[in-house]
This record gives C-alpha cells, sequence and structure tokens, in this order.
C-alpha cells in the first residue's frame, strides 16, 4: 500500500530553498557596485569563490552523468545553432543603421509611445522613494545570463532534475530562435530610434542611403502622390538619381558583405568583424527587445525546473527590467510587450517539440501503477525473486525510446536556418542589384 508514495518520494525529491537564496545573494552583492564599489569589491570574489568550492565538492557525489552524456550532442548542436543565430543578428543590427545613412537618423523623429508618457505620469504621483526604486539598476542582462547558468549548475545539488546540459540546450536553442525571428522582424519594416542622437554620437556611417534605400524608399518617403502613384503601379517609377560612390576595402571572401556593412574610410581597412564588435543594440528601434527575451527566457527556465518563490521574484525582477528599458528610452513600449509575448511561447512551443526530460520517470510511474498489485502480492508471499523481476520491468519501461517530437524539433530547426539563408541570399541579390 506505501509502495507508490514511496517511490514517488524517490523519484520526486524535495527541493530546499539554497538555489533561490544563492539568486537572491548574487543579484544582491552585484548591486553594491552602485551603493559601496568598495564592499562589492570584497563581497563579490567570496560568494563566487563560496559558490564554486559548494559545486566542485558535489561533483563526485553527481549520479546522472549518463544523462549528461546523452545531451552532451543537442547542447552542442543547440550553442552552434545560437552562435549562428547570433551572428546574422549582429550583421542585421548593423545593417539597419546603416542603410538609410546618417542624415535620416539625425531627422527621424522617435515615435510616440504611450508607455513613455504612463511612465512619466508615475513619476508625478508615486513617493520618491517608489521612483527611485523603479529607476535603480538593480538587474541587467548579464545577471539573467549569469542565473540560468546557476540553474543549470544546480543538478548538482538535485535542486532541478536531472539533465542539466538538457536544460542548457533548450534554453539555447529557444534564444537562437527568438534571435532569428527578432532578426527578421527588425530588418522588415525599420523604425527609428528612441534616442535621435544614437547613431551620430556612436558609428561612422554614411551620411547618404544605400543605393536600394535611394532607389526604392527616398523617392516615396514624403510626398503624397508619389506614394499613391507608386501604389497604382507597383512599381519604382521615380528616378533616384545618382548613386553615390560606396567605400570598398578589400574583405577577400567576405566582400559580399560590404553592402550589409557599409564600411567608412575612417573604419579603414579593419576587418568585417570588427565592424559586428561596435554594432552593439545598433542606432534603430529593434523589435522586440533582445535584452527582454533574455530575462523571460530565464524567468520561464527557472519556473519550469525549479519554481518556488524564487521565481516570483525573478518575474518581477523581468517586469522591473521592462519598465526601465522603456524608461531609459532602450526601447519603445511595444518592444518589450512583444518580448515577453514571444519568449513564453517559444519556450512553450520548444518544449512541444523538445524531448521531455522526465519522460522515463513517467513511464517508470505508469508502470509502476500497472503492476502494483502483482508487486504487493509478490511482497506478501515474501517471494524476493519475484520483487526483482518486477522492478526490473519498471526499470526497462523506462529505457528512452526516440521521441517523434525530437525529430520534429530537428526538423523544425532545419527548416529554420534553411529559410534564413533563404531570406539572406534573397536580401543579397537585391541589394547587389545595379
Amino acid at each position: 500500500m506505501g509502495l507508490l508514495p514511496a517511490w514517488r518520494s524517490v523519484v520526486f525529491k524535495n527541493r530546499g530553498s539554497g538555489l533561490g537564496l544563492a539568486a537572491i545573494a548574487y543579484v544582491g552583492v552585484d548591486y553594491f557596485r552602485h551603493l559601496s564599489p568598495r564592499w562589492h569589491e570584497r563581497l563579490q570574489p567570496v560568494l563566487w569563490t563560496f559558490l564554486a568550492i559548494a559545486a566542485v565538492i558535489r561533483v563526485p557525489f553527481y549520479k546522472h552523468w549518463s544523462s549528461e552524456l546523452r545531451s552532451a550532442l543537442p547542447f552542442i548542436f543547440s550553442l552552434i545553432f545560437m552562435l549562428s543565430a547570433l551572428l546574422l543578428e549582429a550583421i542585421s543590427v548593423r545593417f539597419v543603421t546603416v542603410v538609410l545613412g546618417s542624415d535620416w537618423h539625425n531627422s527621424a523623429q522617435a515615435l510616440p509611445d504611450v508607455g513613455q508618457w504612463f511612465l512619466l505620469a508615475l513619476n508625478e504621483k508615486l513617493p520618491q522613494t517608489m521612483v527611485n526604486l523603479l529607476r535603480a539598476r538593480i538587474i541587467g542582462l548579464h545577471h539573467y545570463l549569469m542565473l540560468f547558468v546557476m540553474l543549470g549548475f544546480s543538478v548538482l545539488f538535485n535542486s532541478i532534475e536531472a539533465p542539466g546540459l538538457g536544460l542548457g540546450a533548450r534554453y539555447m536553442f529557444t534564444m537562437g530562435v527568438g534571435r532569428l525571428l527578432r532578426a527578421l522582424a527588425f530588418v522588415s519594416t525599420i523604425l527609428p530610434s528612441p534616442r535621435p542622437w544614437c547613431a551620430s554620437t556612436r558609428y561612422h556611417i554614411p551620411a547618404h542611403p544605400h543605393r536600394w534605400a535611394q532607389k526604392y524608399y527616398v523617392p516615396y518617403a514624403t510626398d503624397s502622390y508619389a506614394i499613391r502613384q507608386v501604389i497604382h503601379y507597383d512599381i519604382a517609377y521615380a528616378d533616384p538619381g545618382d548613386y553615390h560612390v560606396e567605400f570598398h576595402p578589400n574583405w577577400g571572401l567576405m566582400s559580399f558583405l560590404i553592402d550589409f556593412l557599409r564600411p567608412t574610410p575612417p573604419d579603414g581597412s579593419s576587418p568585417w568583424y570588427h565592424l559586428l564588435k561596435k554594432a552593439g543594440g545598433g542606432c534603430n528601434d529593434l523589435i522586440y527587445s533582445g535584452h527582454m527575451l533574455v530575462s523571460v527566457l530565464t524567468a520561464m527556465a527557472w519556473t519550469e525546473a525549479y519554481g518556488g518563490l524564487s521565481s516570483i521574484l525573478i518575474w518581477l525582477l523581468v517586469l522591473h527590467s521592462a519598465q526601465r528599458e522603456i524608461r531609459e528610452r532602450n526601447h519603445y513600449s511595444v518592444d518589450c510587450v512583444l518580448a515577453i509575448y514571444m519568449g513564453i511561447f517559444l519556450w512553450k512551443l520548444i518544449g512541444i517539440f523538445w524531448p521531455t526530460k522526465d519522460a522515463s520517470k513517467k513511464r517508470r510511474l505508469i508502470k509502476l501503477e500497472r503492476v502494483q498489485g502483482r508487486l504487493t502480492q509478490a511482497a506478501k508471499d515474501s517471494d524476493i525473486d519475484r520483487v526483482r523481476e518486477i522492478l526490473k520491468e519498471v526499470e526497462l519501461s523506462s529505457q528512452v525510446r526516440q521521441n517523434p517530437k525530437s525529430s520534429a524539433m530537428w526538423l523544425f530547426s532545419g527548416a529554420t536556418i534553411f529559410c534564413t539563408i533563404t531570406v539572406v541570399l534573397l536580401a543579397f541579390m537585391l541589394t547587389s542589384d545595379g
């Protein structure tokens, strides 16, 4: 009678609050850089040393290395996929920053943002202490990434279910898909930055538009008659004028990127990746927010894998980050709202196709429920061999079989990469067309 509850207690171990306390300690200690830099310099090495020693001590007692090894290949694939997506995103960020030229950036007006209005109105109504709390830079992008790393390593302490590499692979794969969709979104429609001075202070970019923008955008940007005509004829009929001469450094095999990155003489003979390192977040509104995507995916992973009160705290920090992104005009409100939607949606969507981490445990429980009567009878008869035979049958039922959903996931990733390459090649052909 007590066999099934006992089995469940073994499979689903109680999880303490250690991970949540470690997360709070990490964020709190790091915030000391603003309150007291001296104490921050003292406390941060102590905290990281303590956490590292605790993890190393637990390594010899970890019992799920075989599960981690099975997750190694998906982890490596997801890492490569995410890095490829980030590279494409960086090229896209640079492209949308330079394609219209610095003259457009200097003249473009920021979009009206009701979210910004709302926060400014709150500043007039709330106590100054509350306003200061909303303005405080409590948590940033690197914090969310490190919180996820802590979540992954907490598998050593049985705080989350193994494998940790499996959770990391799902996180990176979802991040890669999110970054690709984000790049397609902000490249599709170029929006002005909430900070109009950005381009002139951060980059050396050509003042004139790219020849593609000069032909297909400039003649129809403000003239109502021209816009009506291009809608009617559905062809770029206006004379774009003479194209400006572009600077062409010698990038060898990567010279095809010149049309996308638009280097300038001050960049000299710098390699192409030098421009990407300086691209940062660009100087356009990049819908949706990449920072918020990272924070939401971290919160989703934390809630699903660990849960508890600490997950509620992380979601509160996500909302704090969102209002601060809007308040500091790093993004429009729509960017943060969409990032929250997309982060939740993508995590759930990828989870449908991703091999479930606890599938074997669920199969064991189902099988155990089916054989509970036989197991109880064998125990009453003191038939130890029969008990062992039934338990072995339960264990064999948990053998991991190829999940058709995992095959669908790999097909989905391949289709995503194929579509991305197709879009890039199409854009290359259009921009290279004289």
